[in-house]
């Protein structure tokens, strides 16, 4: 059963993953969104911020020992497996845009159609990824708070069979 301070540290990897999804995805982007287009470029915001919490997620997770505790070791792990999905999410947005983007710049495609790309192919995807994964991440910050993980960590982090 890990220790009160064990249970700590691991939830520390959730709540930083959560508060990247809720407060900065939903929330600010919700409210820069709402101020109007004259305020559209603070959007650039969101992904940044969120950049350096993922960077930070996994730097953190590369540098939590097994050795120290195998249950903190596996929650960092979970919480990076999932950050790095959202910034694949995260890159087939700015792909997606940038594609967009440029057909309309250099190719002639309608306005429309390049914001149809961008949202259908691009925002959306992500929007959906970010919904999902806080639902996933809630379920692994209440893994950590009861002092057990998912069936499936042990056997994909520490190599074991649970």
């Amino acid at each position: 059963m890990p220790t009160a301070r064990e249970r700590t540290l691991a939830k520390r990897a959730h709540d930083i993953f959560l508060s990247n999804l809720i407060v900065n995805h939903i929330l600010l982007f919700v409210g820069i969104a709402t101020l109007g287009p004259n305020y559209m470029y603070l959007v650039v915001l969101v992904p940044i911020l969120s950049i350096f919490a993922i960077i930070y997620t996994l730097f953190r997770a590369a540098r939590v020992q097994r050795d120290d505790s195998e249950f903190v070791f596996i929650h960092w792990q979970i919480a990076a497996r999932w950050s790095r999905l959202l910034a694949v999410m995260l890159i087939l947005l700015v792909f997606v845009s940038a594609a967009a983007w440029y057909g309309q710049a250099q190719l002639g495609l309608m306005r429309e159609m390049s914001y149809a790309l961008a949202g259908g192919l691009g925002l959306l995807p992500t929007l959906v990824s970010v919904l999902v994964l806080v639902v996933i991440e809630s379920d692994s910050l209440h893994h950590a708070k009861e002092g057990t993980y998912p069936k499936w960590a042990r056997r994909r982090f520490l190599g074991e069979e649970s």
